[in-house]
């Protein structure tokens, strides 16, 4: 039901009350009121008609009566009757001039009638004079007045409720048209406006919509932007995972050309070098020589230096473990002050992938606490089940800076990048005492 509809049967039914009540208390009152004026003149028209018709009784007998009440006519509101010793309706007042021919319905005239005993008289020779109340002419009236009192309320119904109707459909005109801008907003038409409504309320309704749609539109607007910048996010994401892909291939091509090419070069360079020492007899010349073979030597040691930080080749031939372990002596020799310690527990087999991406996670765990961490001690903890590999590089360091997280940190962001482009979580933090601890967890199914 529309709320024009429910507000005009609010108005339609408070009127039809507020009428009824009136008209109830109409009836009552008429009904008072009658009882009390019929009641009265019944009083006092049955003592003066029977003092009277003694009177006349006493002085020329029932024929006298009979002439007194023939010229006396009818009595408003009373009825009466004479009669002889034997019963005898020797007289009855006439009817009614006033309103003649008409009478008020039976139901209505049960409502009003008053309980008013009937006045009995008994003159000389026996004669009866009869008093009795009559209201029909008092409840005529009344049935008039309350004919035209709901006749006037019907009319002030209908002018009511058709200016209540027009009233409320003037101010729920505004409605339809916020109902129409929702279904504009519903359909995406974020740029729609209302106009200028007509009405308090309305206006403040329209106001609060627009504002509203306003910010509607600013927040798609905004979400849109993110998306978009999510988006080139994501691709610039995917880009630099395939220029890491690609680096890690040219690193791994450039560490087998350097092992496999510029390693056998280098040996045969040390080689001819050795051959022409034991060979020549020219001592100037078996010096050179000698200064080439150590400079070969040297170079040898700086290239196989060189190769596990470009990538490991002991992950194809050795495994991860052995390959972590490798590391951590290498370093160890180097710092020999420091306590590195590498414990391990795979059981489970590992793709290139991830084995390459935990092998540089805790390559720059191990540097990033040598170099930066003063630590005096540093482990390596490497597990794996048939679900996930954990890898934890712990030190007891100084622990982080206060800016560590800032921009341009791009070693550990890679390697979170690294890390949860896999599916897996990669944490970096103090922990108590002191230190930090750096974790990286990575579900084997990665791989896939």
């Amino acid at each position: 039901m529309k709320l024009r509809t429910r507000l005009n049967l609010i108005v339609a039914g408070l009127t039809a009350t507020f009428i009824g009540v009136l008209i109830f208390a109409e009836i009552e009152n008429t009904r008072s009121s009658v009882n009390e004026e019929v009641e009265a003149a019944n009083r006092v028209g049955s003592q003066l008609l029977g003092r009277l018709a003694a009177i006349y009784s006493r002085e020329g007998g029932s024929q006298t009566v009979l002439q007194f009440l023939e010229q006396l006519g009818h009595v408003r509101a009373n009825e009466v009757m004479l009669r002889s010793p034997a019963g005898e309706v020797l007289y009855r007042s006439p009817e009614a001039t006033y309103k003649a021919g008409r009478e008020a319905p039976q139901w209505f005239v049960r409502l009003l009638a008053p309980r008013i005993p009937k006045h009995t008289f008994l003159l000389p020779g026996g004669v009866q004079l009869v008093v009795e109340a009559n209201a029909s002419r008092a409840i005529l009236d009344a049935w008039d007045d309350l004919s035209r009192l709901f006749l006037i309320g019907a009319f002030m119904l209908v002018i009511v409720n058709g200016l209540a109707f027009w009233l409320v459909n003037l101010a729920l005109a505004p409605f339809p048209v916020i109902a129409a801008g929702l279904a504009r907003i519903e359909e995406g038409d974020l740029a729609f406006r209302l106009p200028e409504l007509a009405g308090f309320e309305a206006h403040s309704i329209g106001a609060a919509f627009n504002r509203m749609a306003q910010a509607v539109q600013d927040k798609v607007r905004a979400e849109r932007k993110a998306t978009e910048a999510e988006t080139r996010l994501e691709e610039g994401r995917e880009l630099a995972r395939l220029v890491e892909q690609r680096v890690e291939e040219e690193r791994r091509l450039i560490a087998h050309e350097l092992h496999d090419e510029f390693g056998q070069s280098v040996t045969a360079i040390r080689s001819l070098a050795m051959a022409i020492v034991t060979q020549s007899q020219n001592p100037a010349m078996s010096d050179a020589a000698r200064l080439i073979s150590d400079e070969a030597g040297r170079l040898y040691d700086a290239m196989h230096g060189l190769i596990p930080r470009l990538v490991p080749l002991s992950l194809d031939t050795l495994g991860l473990a052995d390959t972590l372990e490798n590391l951590v002596r290498d370093w160890q020799r180097r710092y020999p002050a420091v306590r590195l310690s590498a414990h391990h527990d795979l059981s489970a087999e590992l793709g290139p992938t991830v084995t390459l991406t935990i092998y540089r996670v805790a390559q720059e765990g191990l540097v990033n606490a040598l170099r930066h961490a003063q630590a005096t001690q540093v482990e390596i903890a490497l597990h794996s089940n048939a679900s996930h590999i954990t890898l934890t590089v712990t030190d007891d360091g100084v622990g982080l800076a206060p800016d560590w997280s800032r921009p341009g940190h791009f070693g550990l962001r890679g390697l979170a990048d690294r890390v949860e482009h896999l599916g897996g979580s990669f944490t970096v933090g103090n922990h108590e005492p002191h230190g930090v601890r750096l974790s990286a967890e990575i579900p084997l199914a990665a791989e896939a």
